[in-house]
């Protein structure tokens, strides 16, 4: 009889920040199967017995493919009892889950989703940013930006719903800050728009970069896993915010206020 396989969330990095189901089906799963970027700090809750299968990519380069992937969820469901997919962030977001829940069902695996906190609201937690500050956003939108075989923008993405009132999460911005900033400009959004680069969000090396649209440029070096947030609701807590502003020093971990 198959096991259940579990897609679960690991937020954005701290253990910490993890959901207490999520923290307790890692301490008795069988098998894991993680991204890459799934912390180690997250991956050291995983029971000494258990299995762990990095089948995620790095800089483009993917370990398997998502046929792979969900051939290898349905054969261990098949020998264990407990199976964890564990994806960065929350496992509906931008982490294929939609593909995995169907190659579930077409194989008869039992399977249940566990959310965790997207990348999006651990980068704006760091950096002190409300995405729907009522007096300067009602409306967010969870985008993508890569370099995929179809183009440089995902097929299908439409960024014309953007004004000045949107708060834009980018995730997977790459190293291509400079053409996602062209790509906002065509849609509306001005050069000084605010914007907020957060890496490595919740962990030791968390870095955060405040600037605005039109400096944002390929010369950006951050360590992956890296989300920018735009919008003028991520200016709001700048004192002085406006023509006077200039972009201030990467901020160190612990100075947006973790703990």
């Amino acid at each position: 009889m198959s096991g259940t396989v579990y897609l679960v969330g690991a937020g954005p990095g701290d253990p910490e920040l993890l959901t207490v189901r999520a923290a307790n089906l890692l301490r008795r799963a069988a098998v894991v199967l993680h991204d890459s970027l799934v912390s180690r700090e997250v991956l050291a809750l995983a029971g000494p017995g258990a299995l762990l299968v990095d089948v995620g990519k790095r800089a483009g380069r993917k370990l398997l493919t998502q046929d792979e992937i969900n051939a290898l969820l349905v054969a261990y469901a098949r020998r264990e009892q407990t199976v964890v997919r564990l994806k960065g962030g929350d496992p509906l977001l931008f982490g294929r889950a939609g593909e995995e829940m169907q190659a579930l069902r077409e194989a008869g695996v039992a399977f249940e989703v566990v959310p965790g906190i997207t990348a999006a609201v651990g980068a704006a937690a760091a950096a002190r940013i409300s995405l729907t500050d009522r007096r300067l956003a009602s409306q967010v939108l969870f985008t993508t930006f890569s370099r995929g075989a179809a183009g440089p923008f995902p097929e299908g993405a439409n960024w014309s719903a953007i004004t000045r009132e949107t708060t834009v999460a980018v995730y997977m911005p790459g190293l291509h800050y400079g053409e996602v900033a062209a790509r906002l400009m065509e849609n509306g959004l001005s050069a000084e728009t605010p914007c907020v680069v957060v890496s490595q969000a919740s962990l030791e090396g968390q870095q955060i970069l405040r600037l605005t649209v039109g400096a944002l440029s390929d010369e950006l070096r951050l360590p992956a896993p890296a989300l920018l947030l735009v919008g003028w609701a991520t200016g709001a807590q700048v004192r002085g915010w406006g023509a006077e502003f200039r972009p201030e020093a990467l901020e160190p971990h612990g100075a947006a206020g973790k703990h």
